[in-house]
């Protein structure tokens, strides 16, 4: 006889700090219009059949059957379903936690499609959880929701994380994301409290409240992650960087990428060019020191 024994060590398991406020399987019949709409939580997005397009902001992506797409708070979405092949999906609403992509989007269309978890099993088992309401049902949704987003990083090869956060306001989700398309322009905190209609300082507590960041530290960031994407990828000179990053000249660049980053940009895009791609989060991990 031969035996296996395998120690099970609960504090190596993450915890999903999340509320789940909604759930719902709807099937597109013809019989109501998808209009552009947002929520004050993170949605899931799950496509049983069928095939169309999703509608975020002003850009269509097309979608089909194990498709799931996630939407951070506050992000004008809707579905758009193929008359011929209609869709039929799972949606589930999360608060109290956020997924932080590594490419700074607010939302994620994964292809599950080809892989070998069914991640159907997961959005079933919620809807029927919350729709029978038996005796620990809230504790099997959170188990549930925390084995999703595991199976989610196993499947995948977009970076993300799972963080426990309160929801930002519409104000300061707008702002990010404003951020994050813009950081080329020159912007500055009166511009984005023109933008936001909200007071600068009271902008900048909220701002900071919920991302953990000033909106101007924010920016910044944001512009040397662009930057270093630059130097690794092209050759442009530092001066032209500066330029497409939104840097007032290359000697601001180059203070703050080293407050950073702990080096130059340019001895960054030496490592940069000498690192095989094996080692490019073995160089993430040194400039942060």
């Amino acid at each position: 006889m031969s035996s296996r024994s395998l120690l099970f060590t609960s504090s190596s398991c993450p915890s999903v700090d999340a509320v789940l406020v909604s759930a719902s399987a709807s099937r597109y019949e013809g019989d109501w219009s998808s209009i552009p709409h947002s929520h004050g939580f993170t949605e899931l997005f799950y496509v049983r059949e069928g095939k169309g397009n999703f509608l975020i902001r002003d850009e269509v992506f097309p979608i089909a059957k194990d498709d799931l797409i996630i939407i951070s708070p506050h992000l004008s979405h809707t579905e758009l379903s193929d008359s011929s092949h209609p869709l039929s999906y799972f949606t589930v609403g999360v608060d109290g936690i956020s997924f932080s992509f590594h490419d700074h989007k607010d939302f994620k269309i994964f292809n599950c499609r080809q892989k070998k978890t069914d991640l159907l099993f997961y959005f079933h088992s919620i809807f029927q959880e919350l729709d029978q309401k038996q005796d620990g049902y809230e504790s099997i949704c959170r188990n549930m929701l925390e084995s999703l987003t595991i199976q989610l990083k196993r499947l995948t090869d977009s970076a993300f994380e799972v963080v426990s956060s309160q929801q930002p306001s519409r104000e300061c989700a707008d702002i990010k994301r404003y951020l994050d398309s813009s950081y080329s322009e020159p912007i500055t905190l009166d511009q984005l409290s023109a933008i936001s209609h909200l007071n600068k300082y009271y902008l900048s507590h909220e701002f900071t409240k919920y991302y953990g960041i000033s909106p101007i530290s924010y920016l910044n960031r944001r512009r040397i992650e662009v930057c270093k994407e630059l130097l690794e990828t092209t050759d442009y000179g530092i001066s032209d960087i500066a330029h497409l990053t939104g840097f007032s000249s290359q000697s601001y660049l180059s203070q703050s990428f080293r407050k950073y980053c702990g080096m130059s940009a340019g001895s960054y895009r030496k490592l940069a060019k000498k690192a095989l791609p094996v080692n490019k989060a073995a160089l993430q991990s040194q400039s942060r020191k």
